[in-house]
């Protein structure tokens, strides 16, 4: 079952949309990008909504287009477990579209937030035919299995400021999340959640991170200062 939100509209964007909105599309022959195009459709979520939630088959690959949105689970105890976020720009969930299995998360809007979908006929006639994009995929999951590894460790050996400090480093992953320059808008009730954190604790966090001169916090969002003290923040 595949679930959308609102504007829900026949499938289809132009080439230049589709570079805008998928930097792994840029190199893509013109018959490849032709194809991508014609099978991905835009739609817009509130913030709080669930977007997928975990054991549905959504028969699509998935982009954030514009927003934010969490990836995580709840346990049986009713504890929320965040494993990562996606901002704009991110693609993911390769995995199980090409397992044709159903999510083993939710995903949720933290803030209004536009999605890419591609149907899953065009993301294996992709994989079957071109070679571009198959290179991607293959860094992409390399990438991601690195980045959950990392995730794993700082969930497990790391106090609140240098978790907080990864975390942040890994939504400027410039793999994962092409061409998101050194700004990320994003709140600290938002940072909490991605973390596992109170929003309080996250704030304490980041004016420590800010002393540190690793980041500079504005309004709305966060600057990165140092991309590289700040994916080894505590160590």
């Amino acid at each position: 079952m595949t679930t959308y939100g609102a504007d829900d509209g026949r499938p289809g964007i132009g080439r230049a949309r589709l570079a805008h909105i998928a930097a792994w599309s840029i190199d893509l022959p013109d018959d490849e990008a032709e194809r991508a195009c014609a099978g991905i459709v835009e739609k817009t979520f509130a913030r709080g909504t669930c977007i997928c939630p975990k054991n549905t088959v959504l028969e699509s690959w998935t982009g954030v287009v514009a927003g934010l949105v969490k990836v995580g689970t709840v346990s049986r105890e009713g504890r929320n477990v965040t494993f990562t976020g996606v901002p704009a720009g991110g693609w993911f969930g390769e995995g199980t579209v090409l397992k044709n299995e159903p999510r083993r998360y939710d995903i949720v809007a933290l803030r209004n937030t536009r999605m890419a979908f591609m149907d899953r006929a065009t993301f294996m006639w992709l994989v079957e035919h071109s070679v571009v994009f198959n290179r991607f995929l293959v860094r992409q999951l390399n990438e991601r299995l690195g980045h959950f590894m990392a995730l794993l460790e700082y969930d497990r050996m790391l106090d609140a400021t240098p978790r907080l400090a990864r975390c942040i480093a890994s939504l400027f992953n410039p793999v994962l999340y092409p061409g998101g320059g050194d700004h990320l808008e994003i709140n600290q009730e938002e940072l909490g959640l991605l973390s596992g954190i109170t929003r309080q604790v996250a704030n304490q966090a980041l004016k420590t991170l800010q002393r540190d001169g690793v980041v500079r916090l504005e309004y709305g969002g966060i600057t990165v200062v140092d991309l590289e003290r700040l994916r080894n923040y505590g160590a």
